[in-house]
């Protein structure tokens, strides 16, 4: 049975994808800063298979916590077929008021620890032909005011992966980013509700994900822009 590391798997996105997995027969290991979300988290994976759930406290920005979550994840599971670099921020500021510490936290969660729990993956990907799938976000191609740490660790997330990806064939390591618009998540401290209807829901995101996993090995979907089709 394959296997796919989540990283911020305890809501929104990554347990949209974590949820469209298991019910395709995957086992997941889930990764979260929160112990407490982390446990809850996989306590409702686990509900809907019985042992198809590992959740792990980790922090991205952590290489040595990265290189323990996928060590425990093969320990578990046996194997890692699937990296799926999903934990992200947002800090939203004009320049002269972003402070360096909203700076550093964005560059260092969206860029740096995708690039972290890249390197902990690819020795084990290695062994499976596996794939990794970064989440980014269409900010990764289009700027705004206000976004100037947001938009950089997202421009930057997509020129890392597409470098990756020329890297890593050599492997047999498949390499996409999926970059969503309008998702109902919790993300900068939104809370979903019915008002959302009109937005991307992470299991639509999950599918995207399942979607590339199941693709004949022949092809590769680099880079893949998505949306909602009537935003509000």
């Amino acid at each position: 049975m394959k296997t796919a590391l989540i990283t911020g798997g305890t809501k929104g996105i990554g347990l949209g994808i974590a949820e469209l997995l298991i019910m395709n027969g995957w086992h997941v290991c889930i990764t979260g800063r929160k112990a407490e979300q982390v446990k809850e988290a996989e306590a409702k994976l686990n509900t809907i298979k019985n042992n198809s759930t590992l959740g792990y406290v980790a922090d991205v920005t952590d290489f040595a916590q990265q290189q323990k979550a996928v060590a425990t994840t093969i320990q578990k599971f046996g194997q890692l077929d699937a990296l799926i670099a999903n934990a992200g921020i947002g800090n939203f500021n004009s320049v002269e008021k972003l402070t360096h510490e909203q700076w550093h936290e964005t560059i260092n969660t969206n860029l740096t620890g995708v690039f972290y729990s890249v390197q902990a993956c690819v020795e084990a990907l290695k062994k499976t032909n596996g794939y990794i799938i970064t989440i980014g976000s269409l900010a990764g191609a289009n700027f705004f005011a206000g976004g100037a740490a947001y938009n950089a660790s997202k421009f930057g997330l997509l020129g890392f992966s597409q470098a990756i990806m020329l890297d890593l064939r050599q492997f047999e390591i498949k390499v996409s980013t999926i970059m969503p618009g309008s998702v109902a998540t919790e993300f900068n401290n939104h809370v979903p509700n019915e008002s959302d209807a009109w937005k991307i829901q992470p299991e639509d995101i999950g599918q995207l994900v399942l979607d590339l996993l199941n693709m004949n090995p022949r092809t590769l979907p680099s880079r893949i822009e998505v949306r909602p089709s009537m935003p509000k």
